[in-house]
């Protein structure tokens, strides 16, 4: 809703080290910290643009508070930096895992904790073969302050989107949740036997718009029925092989706190389906009506083909279609990766979630991918 690239620098800070008869001087050296990157950083094309898009896992193992001051990614071969975060701007892009903290406090690593600062790089055509970074931190206080750099090994980044077809017809679909460095779907970092995963790095809630309007449903709000998106075919996105199927799970009434079954690893994405779409890439079809799945496991199937009708079931406030893209065939124990659609058509937009939604004539995109927000129709 899983294989990992390591990027692991452990340096001393400080030390003294006592020879005998002698003792030689504090060396400064760079901060004891390491940088990880779990997922080799990969290449999103979304409305317009391409982005490198990663995570760093900062964790201080000092005495000390270490305070993130400035991340720099870098084109490893130029050493030129692309991109630099700091203040505000690095406050929102890191995230704390555990207890709640403050987003002002966010950079300031205590000992023993970590921070995963969430990357969503900007480039043009020319895309590094590989990147590296810079971090900056300070520790102490007062007169006391100390600042000090680490700079990581180069790392690969991947560009290998596979091109499908849509997963839907018609439209206007609201891409809620969709693609963007802030998406609820883009910070679920969730652990799976013994692992920790961002299955839905680049996953879409598909919400269907009725006719000339920004709602999604028409009559009473408590009847999946009423709602546009209900019953709607969900489609093969390319050929492929079926390797998981739950079908049984009974819808909910529309309703945030309403769930007809309770959410657990296996019943979050309540009906679903998953294909193998080949070369380590899984297509994840969620929340389907209960009795409706067209197919099963072993099955082959083409693009177009219709696995199921889009629901309400599993862990779902309203009929929508839950659609990602991942790394295995495991709908949460695994790594989201991008993709991008043949042709889509860009029809509007909403500013927030449900909320100031604009339609226009509509822009032929192709070789994309819908972004958070974004209303699009399919051909």
């Amino acid at each position: 809703m899983r294989s990992r690239l390591l990027m692991s620098v452990v340096i001393g800070f400080t030390a003294v080290t006592t020879w005998p008869l002698m003792v030689v001087a504090q060396a400064q050296l760079p901060p004891q910290v390491e940088a990880r990157i779990p997922k080799p950083p990969t290449v999103a094309s979304l409305d317009g643009q391409r982005a490198i898009v990663y995570e760093i896992h900062v964790t201080n193992v000092t005495a000390d508070t270490q305070t993130l001051k400035r991340v720099e990614t870098l084109d490893a071969s130029s050493g030129n930096a692309i991109v630099a975060l700091t203040d505000s701007v690095l406050g929102v892009a890191i995230a704390r895992r555990g207890a709640p903290v403050a987003r002002a406090d966010r950079p300031k690593i205590g000992p023993g904790l970590r921070a995963i600062v969430f990357m969503w790089v900007p480039v043009g055509t020319a895309v590094p073969a590989t990147i590296s970074h810079r971090l900056s931190f300070e520790s102490g206080s007062g007169d006391s302050v100390r600042t000090a750099v680490l700079e990581t090994s180069a790392v690969p980044v991947a560009q290998d989107a596979p091109v499908l077809g849509p997963p839907l017809r018609g439209g206007s679909w609201l891409a809620a949740n969709g693609p963007s460095n802030e998406s609820g779907h883009r910070r679920a970092l969730i652990g799976v036997a013994g692992g920790l995963f961002i299955a839905q790095r680049f996953a879409i809630d598909y919400v269907k718009l009725v006719e000339n309007g920004s709602g999604t449903f028409t009559g009473d709000r408590l009847k999946n029925s009423s709602y546009a998106a209900w019953g709607t075919d969900a489609l093969a996105v390319a050929d492929g092989q079926v390797v998981a199927v739950k079908d049984g799970i009974p819808e909910n009434v529309p309703g945030v706190n309403s769930r007809a079954v309770p959410i657990t690893m296996e019943t979050v994405g309540g009906n679903h389906v998953i294909v193998d779409l080949g070369r380590g890439k899984y297509a994840f079809y969620a929340h389907l009506q209960p009795g409706s799945i067209k197919v099963k496991i072993g099955d082959r199937v083409r693009r177009g083909q219709v696995l199921g009708l889009v629901g309400n079931s599993g862990n779902s406030t309203e009929p929508h279609l839950h659609f990602h893209v991942s790394d295995a065939n495991s709908p949460l124990g695994s790594e989201g990766v991008p993709y991008v659609h043949e042709s889509l058509d860009v029809v509007g937009r909403c500013r927030s979630l449900f909320a100031d939604c604009a339609r226009g004539a509509g822009e032929t995109r192709r070789g994309q991918m819908p972004a958070a927000n974004q209303l699009v129709r399919f051909p």
